[in-house]
């Protein structure tokens, strides 16, 4: 009983912790990354298609994504998606490619973008709090129903907070990590 509630409440966090990451790889930095582009969605004949099924996207250089569609027919709904997406980045057309120069963040940017990177955290932090209290909720629940003692009980809660406390700590130190890549001039 103890073991599944441990087990439940850490499989939770890490999926926490694997959308904060997909969360922060989605931030905008000095550097050219394909994971920028992961969120963006393009009209495929009528569909919302993520962009990595409909071309392939590569960084050739650390100032420069190149997105080359499987067909030609899709780069004007491409570039459309890269422009609604609002990532700061402006597509060039050049023939059957889309070249999205990476201009270089200003002080002003850079800052807004640790702020973000700080509130993505802090949210991070909120969900695995919230799963926390949910596997203290079902240790308390398990103790009434008398499937654990109240000594298991008090066991579990450490247990449990342990846990909280290595997420946490984890996810200081992709904050930390981000923080430091965003304000890399």
């Amino acid at each position: 009983m103890l073991k599944e509630i441990y087990r439940e409440t850490e499989q939770k966090m890490d999926k926490a912790i694997e959308a904060l990451s997909r969360e922060l790889a989605g931030i905008r930095t000095g550097k050219a990354t394909t994971t920028i582009l992961d969120g963006i969605k393009v009209d495929y004949y009528g569909t919302p298609t993520p962009l990595k099924q409909v071309a392939s996207v590569s960084a050739p250089d650390p100032k420069l994504l190149v997105v080359q569609p499987w067909e030609k027919n899709v780069i004007p709904e491409i570039v459309k998606a890269i422009q609604k997406a609002d990532l700061g980045l402006n597509p060039v057309t050049e023939g059957n490619i889309v070249r999205l120069p990476i201009p270089a963040l200003n002080e002003e940017r850079r800052r807004d973008l640790v702020k973000l990177v700080k509130k993505f955290g802090e949210d991070g932090k909120i969900s695995i709090r919230n799963i926390r209290r949910d596997g203290i909720e079902s240790l308390k629940k398990a103790e009434k129903e008398s499937a654990i003692t109240e000594d298991e009980l008090h066991q579990g809660q450490k247990h449990i907070q342990d846990i909280t406390d290595g997420h946490i700590v984890r996810i200081d130190e992709m904050m930390t990590a981000k923080e430091a890549e965003v304000m890399e001039v």
